[in-house]
């Protein structure tokens, strides 16, 4: 549904769109292919809640079956098993992350008045983060998986029997061993080593004992892609040494430790971003690269010529493989742009046909919906900073209210495409901009490094120059800037209200850090592989200088300084961002006697998976900058997510404390 005529201002903007529709569960989403072709699996809600379906490829929507009926919370990720025979996902309670797997028989008959297949616990553990490491070509029965039963901070390595559940141990990890690579024949050949000083070290594992074969510092990042078609070298994503700047691939010989250049970005800009190797031949197929649009480099000259047949009927659309038949004939693409949300297309290489199957959003029309640009602009010290702008449609580009959305990470990136918080702000009437402030990934190792220790410092500058160039363009009111992210985004919200209070009339922070010491304290066990390297690139506590600057970058510790109406939203069970972390900002606003709204969401982790619970949020969120910043905003919501929100908003006086541990 669509809301009612734009009010006065606005008059030859869109109307607004539902926020159920951008934020609730799309009607078809997540799809892919069984590795025999005949079936399409997919995402859809049964009984109100996102669970995976199935039907035969030829088959039309409505003669699909639920495979799941899982109502306590949205199935994130799943996939088929290499025979195709079981459906296999993971879940965790109420968003703490201890995964397990479950498996799914889309075959077995239903008894009476059931209403799906038997889901299937595999591993069956409590407080325990399940990985999946690998799923063996050679064994479609099995699946290799890391558990951190034994030790909290490091993974064993099992073999998982899809049949029985029965976990066999493959490999006790004492040797701090992440990563772990598999050659074309399902043989363990490689790990990746993480050494107390935050160094990376490739490990060949043809022993009892690893044997090191290639290093990287803590500053530098490398990743195996996979073994080459002969099984002797590997495709090894690396920015190592003082005369590589862009990440590229080369060709490592684990044997010898010797490397030969293969690909890096032709034009010089940005990072190889990941290489797609086909299962069949083990031939690389395509290399792409995160530019301000994706680019591809075709490394197979059969799947650029058939997937230029593809492309030419996507119509100019960025597309991506989401899943293939085992064959490799039959290939689910996703592709949009940024006003075009994800449309499915099935592409059969033999016939060269192109066939439309679905669209996640199909109430979203192109008309509806706002274009994404990329821009530039230099930041306090002149770096340059790429970011994205989405203006709102059918509004004179001046004067704007603006939303500054700093992404998660911090190492990490925005992309071009279909953004549905882009497209929610500027449906609203506000200027939206992304910036790929400094520390984001994708431009490079010094780009990344340009970021450490400067959480809240030119980290943030790189957004406040953004607001400026808004300014200087003429698109920003400079009395209506907002600020909204989650996690590091969250963070960089905080920052932006404690240290830089002048520049932002509202913000709503979500999962925030606000205590960089307790927040660094109070991180996952799981997560000490990168310990010292979280050290190196925002603070070190072990060190009086490193405590001092991380006391300064707190925004808890500037606290006396924010005077900008703020939002706190927080989920109860994160075990990344604690929280701790929101009561803490709350409860020292509240003592101020500063307004702060807070929402708490018990069933919840790091960002909401329920879309009751997003929904509300976002309900909460609009009106919130609407008062502050003078935008449109839904003023109605269904009677569950009215409900919703009222549960999960917390009175700031009824918060208290508990003490949270500092690093030592």
């Amino acid at each position: 549904m669509f809301c009612s005529a734009p009010p006065a201002g606005f008059a030859q903007a869109p109307a607004l769109i539902d926020r159920e529709i951008l934020f609730g569960d799309p009607e078809i989403s997540g799809a892919q292919l069984s590795p025999d072709g005949k079936y399409l699996s997919f995402f859809k809600p049964f009984n109100g809640t996102r669970n995976i379906w199935v039907k035969g490829l030829t088959e039309p929507f409505d003669k699909a079956r639920p495979m799941t009926n899982d109502q306590a919370r949205p199935i994130g990720t799943y996939f088929w098993s290499r025979d195709g025979k079981l459906l296999l996902y993971s879940q965790d309670k109420g968003g703490d992350e201890n995964f397990n797997i479950y498996a799914v028989n889309p075959a077995e008959p239903l008894a009476a008045g059931q209403l799906v297949p038997t889901a299937r616990d595999l591993t069956g553990l409590a407080g325990v983060r399940v990985q999946i490491i690998h799923a063996p070509l050679s064994d479609p029965n099995a699946l290799y998986i890391g558990l951190n039963d034994r030790d909290k901070a490091w993974h064993d390595l099992y073999k998982l029997n899809l049949a029985t559940g029965e976990k066999t141990l493959v490999r006790r990890n004492t040797d701090r061993l992440e990563d772990w690579t598999f050659d074309w024949t399902d043989r363990l050949r490689l790990a990746a080593r993480q050494n107390p000083d935050g160094s990376t070290e490739w490990l060949r594992l043809d022993g009892d004992k690893p044997v090191p074969c290639y290093k990287t510092a803590i500053t530098e990042k490398s990743r195996v892609a996979g073994f080459t078609q002969d099984n002797r070298r590997v495709y090894l994503l690396t920015n190592k040494g003082a005369a590589r700047d862009l990440t590229e691939i080369v060709l490592l010989d684990p044997a010898t430790g010797q490397e030969s250049a293969y690909q890096r970005d032709p034009l010089h800009r940005v990072d190889v971003d990941n290489l797609r190797l086909s299962a069949r031949t083990h031939e690389p197929l395509f290399i792409t690269f995160e530019d301000d649009r994706m680019r591809r480099v075709w490394k197979n000259p059969a799947f650029e010529a058939s997937f230029r047949t593809a492309s030419a009927q996507l119509d100019g659309l960025d597309w991506t493989p989401i899943s293939n038949t085992a064959d490799e004939r039959l290939w689910l693409l996703s592709a949009n742009a940024a006003t075009q949300p994800n449309v499915y297309f099935l592409f059969d290489r033999e016939s060269q046909q192109c066939t439309k199957l679905f669209e996640q959003w199909p109430a979203l029309q192109p008309a509806m919906l706002a274009d994404m640009h990329s821009v530039r602009y230099p930041s306090s010290d002149g770096l340059e900073i790429q970011a994205y702008l989405t203006l709102p449609a059918g509004v004179n580009a001046k004067n704007l209210p603006v939303i500054i959305l700093p992404h998660g990470g911090p190492w990490d990136r925005d992309t071009y495409g279909f953004n549905n918080v882009h497209q929610f702000w500027a449906n609203r009437g506000y200027a939206v901009l992304s910036p790929n402030f400094r520390a984001s990934t994708g431009f490079g190792k010094r780009f990344v490094t340009a970021g450490n220790n400067e959480w809240g410092q030119k980290m943030q500058d790189d957004l406040t120059w953004g607001v400026k160039y808004l300014v200087a363009q003429g698109i920003a009111d400079p009395k209506r800037v907002g600020i909204l992210g989650g996690s590091y985004g969250g963070y960089a919200t905080l920052a932006g209200v404690a240290f830089t209070p002048n520049v932002y009339a509202a913000a709503v922070a979500i999962v925030a850090p606000s205590n960089l010491l307790t927040f660094l304290a109070s991180t996952p066990a799981y997560w000490v592989a990168g310990r010292m390297l979280r050290f190196a690139r925002v603070g070190d506590p072990g060190t009086a200088a490193g405590r001092a600057q991380l006391v300064r970058q707190s925004p808890l510790n500037a606290v006396n300084r924010i005077t900008t109406p703020l939002m706190v939203v927080q989920g109860a069970n994160d075990p990344r961002v604690n929280k701790a972390e929101a009561d803490q900002i709350v409860v020292a606003l509240r003592d101020r006697h500063h307004p702060v709204q807070y929402l708490l969401a018990p069933d919840e982790g790091h960002g909401f998976a329920r879309p009751v619970n997003n929904l509300a949020m976002w309900a909460a969120a609009e009106k919130f900058m609407a008062q502050h910043l003078k935008g449109r905003f839904q003023e109605t919501m269904t009677p569950a997510v009215a409900q919703r929100l009222q549960e999960i908003t917390v009175a700031p006086e009824s918060v208290v404390l508990t003490p949270r541990p500092e690093p030592k």
